[in-house]
């Protein structure tokens, strides 16, 4: 069994399946925990949840880029050959928006906790001193990233859910490889369009 690395034409490689499922996993984390952590009554244990949120948050942050950088380094396996026109344009159309959806949560919560007029830190894993980003301190600025970080979460809980429901689809409706080659890239067979 080979040990494929890098994306090929018809697989995916282990760093794109790694980052897929890291990323997957951590981005369903910090939408639960984002909903959890405002829902509490103890302020000590809100002060903490939300520190966890803004460290894994930035950790989030890194991640896709790292993803971005491999995805635009690497090819990307064809989907099967029976695949149909409007279902690859939505399917580009749904990654992108998965991609920018990754990108602008972290960013509207760290503009979020850079306009807040409480002036907390972000210390992300108590490692360093997060320096805010260049926006304006009100209560104001605050309400407004606040609400947009918080219609992103629910934009991406309902794409997450159909990323899921398009995956099981694939897997079990149709019976493609799409969903085997994101988990494991030496075992499956071909059906995609031939070269």
């Amino acid at each position: 069994m080979a040990f494929l690395i890098r994306n090929t034409q018809t697989r995916y490689g282990w760093i794109a399946i790694l980052l897929h499922w890291l990323i997957g996993l951590l981005f369903i984390g910090q939408i639960a925990l984002g909903l959890a952590m405002v829902r509490v009554t103890s302020q000590r244990t809100a002060f903490e949840l939300i520190q966890l949120h803004k460290s894994f948050g930035l950790l989030l942050l890194g991640l896709i880029l790292l993803r971005l950088g491999w995805r635009l380094a690497n090819v990307m396996p064809r989907l099967p050959a029976k695949t149909g026109l409007l279902e690859r344009r939505t399917a580009s159309a749904a990654h992108f928006a998965l991609y920018a959806l990754q990108l602008l949560l972290p960013l509207t919560g760290w503009a979020l906790v850079s306009a807040s007029v409480l002036e907390i830190p972000t210390m992300p894993f108590d490692l360093f001193v997060m320096p805010n980003l260049p926006v304006a301190v009100s209560d104001a600025g605050e309400a407004w990233w606040r609400a947009a970080h918080a219609y992103l979460a629910y934009a991406a809980v309902v794409l997450v859910a159909v990323h899921v429901l398009a995956a099981l689809r694939h897997h079990f409706r149709l019976g493609d490889t799409v969903l085997i080659r994101m988990i494991l890239p030496s075992r499956q067979r071909d059906d995609t369009e031939p070269e």
